[in-house]
């Protein structure tokens, strides 16, 4: 994943993660997921934060995942 392309759009819980990456896949995006608890387990480690993981899209599509991110994020505060 080069970073000049990828941008990270949200980073939190397993669960409001897997909501934002249903409604970005509905709307023909597909996110990078960064996981860095699985990444640790695999490799023997622990991570700071379990549970939490970073989504990332292509520069490209940030314009129309953003607004959605938005959206999830005020309906779990709501």
């Amino acid at each position: 994943m080069n970073a000049s392309e990828y941008i990270k759009i949200y980073t939190g819980s397993f669960i409001i993660t897997k909501l934002i990456i249903s409604r970005l896949e509905e709307i023909g995006i597909s996110p990078v997921v960064k996981d860095e608890t699985e990444s640790g387990r695999l490799a023997g480690f622990g991570a700071a934060i379990p549970g939490s993981q970073e989504l990332y899209v292509h520069e490209d599509e940030l314009d129309k995942a953003v607004p959605l991110v938005e959206e999830v994020r005020s309906g779990m505060t709501a």
